[in-house]
């Protein structure tokens, strides 16, 4: 097999590592219960919990979510720190999602 095939796999590999690295290490850090305030506070305004449940939701993955997240939050200007982001993500991971 040629050396960059092999490099490329490798850094697909380290990549995917990476990824399941920051996704635990978000968890792991999250606070659920300030993430379920903000998301009462700031996103039930706009809908409630059945576009998080209905079958055609857009929300397929973690990394999706944690866009859609963002794309909310700066939507409505929210002046939210990455952290309290990820509470929300959490939140919502852990209640509707579970990816």
């Amino acid at each position: 097999m040629p050396v960059m095939k092999l490099l490329e796999i490798e850094m697909k590999n380290i990549a995917a590592l990476l990824l399941v690295y920051l996704m635990v290490g978000q968890s792991a850090a999250a606070d659920i219960e300030n993430g379920e305030d903000l998301h009462f506070e700031n996103c039930t305004g706009c809908h409630d919990e059945t576009v998080y449940t209905r079958e055609n939701r857009n929300v397929q993955s973690l990394e999706r979510l944690g866009r859609q997240v963002r794309f909310c939050k700066d939507s409505l200007e929210l002046t939210w720190f990455d952290e309290e982001v990820n509470d929300v993500i959490e939140f919502l991971n852990q209640n509707y999602y579970r990816f």
